[in-house]
């Protein structure tokens, strides 16, 4: 496993990270393991998690899998670098995490900020959560008192480092500059919407990142199944993953169908795998720390390993480019 910098830090992590979404829900607890295992033992030393995942009625199951996972002991806690998030609702009623429930407990008020850090700790059986991840932007709390609640865990010893997902550009801007204002750190990464089927992050997200020292971590590397072979799979009857969401809506579209054959066939032409090249493409990308991988089963997890061993030539970027452009730098992508 190549290893690099988070971001401005001098946290060393894996350039492939190891996303947990489907623990609990698509895969079960001693599943999840052995792919955590087979993860440790290939170099992976950074697992991405949130508060909210796990199934319906149960938001906070995948945390509890690593806890569990944690607790087998083995110098697991230690080699790992363990990043959580907070945001969504977290009433287990049955409501999805976005639907408003009882009132604070979701956001990023001080208040749900020290409530959810001591929930997570206890589902995760640490004493430490190593990066605490801002799922989404709370557009009605200010950064003062966010920043204010981070810096008391941070001297408290129970956050290190604090980052972001699903931030625009200015947003970083906005949380970093506060966070200057009080000698903090900031932001030291964000994950972002990222892959060649979808690269407006290009536009301000991760020039932002790159000029605040921002590590990037994209997530849906392979669009939900679209960039893994979705038409492969598709004329053979499987790739479930590929037959909702934003793989769906994009086989859907003529023009991205197109866009989607083209990729297959280019990398059918260089004797390549589909996902691996998507996955690899990233790497490749400024700014880049390393893709969420979400595996859920260990051959998924031994393909993503593959990628990060793949060098692409000139030639397969330039197609990947043809195929997929970028929407070019800015500001000259959207003025003059």
């Amino acid at each position: 496993m190549e290893y690099t910098q988070l971001g401005r830090t001098g946290l060393s992590v894996g350039r492939i990270v190891l996303g947990t979404m489907n623990f609990g829900s698509e895969t079960d607890e001693a599943g999840s393991h052995a792919i955590m295992d087979a993860a440790l033992a290939a170099g992976v030393n950074f697992f991405d998690t949130a508060n909210i995942y796990g199934r319906d009625g149960h938001k906070g199951l995948t945390e509890e899998i690593l806890g569990r996972w944690f607790a087998q002991g083995g110098g697991r806690r230690d080699k790992v670098v363990l990043a959580t998030k907070l945001y969504g609702n977290m009433t287990n009623d049955g409501r999805a995490w976005y639907e408003t429930s009882w009132p604070n407990h979701e956001k990023l008020s001080a208040l749900n900020i020290r409530r959810e850090v001591e929930a997570s700790l206890r589902r995760l059986n640490t004493d430490h959560i190593d990066i605490y991840q801002f799922h989404h932007v709370d557009r009605a709390t200010p950064w003062e008192e966010i920043w204010q609640a981070v810096d008391v865990l941070i001297r408290q010893g129970k956050v290190l480092y604090a980052a972001s997902s699903n931030f625009a550009g200015w947003h970083l801007a906005q949380a970093n500059e506060a966070a200057a204002r009080r000698g903090m750190v900031g932001l030291v990464s964000e994950q972002c919407l990222y892959n060649l089927a979808e690269r407006r992050a290009e536009m301000d997200v991760v020039p932002a990142a790159q000029a605040y020292g921002l590590g990037v971590i994209p997530w849906s590397p392979l669009h939900q199944g679209l960039l893994g072979g979705a038409l492969r799979k598709e004329r053979e009857g499987g790739g479930s993953r590929s037959s909702a969401g934003r793989s769906a809506r994009g086989l859907a579209d003529p023009v991205m169908r197109a866009k989607v054959e083209a990729y297959e066939d280019l990398v059918a032409k260089h004797g390549l795998e589909p996902g691996e090249v998507a996955l690899a493409w990233l790497l490749t990308r400024p700014g880049v720390t390393g893709p969420i991988v979400g595996p859920r089963t260990a051959a998924h997890l031994e393909s993503a390993l593959r990628a990060a061993e793949l060098t692409l030539s000139a030639e397969l970027l330039d197609g990947l480019d043809e195929i997929f452009p970028g929407p070019g730098p800015s500001p000259e992508a959207f003025a003059w």
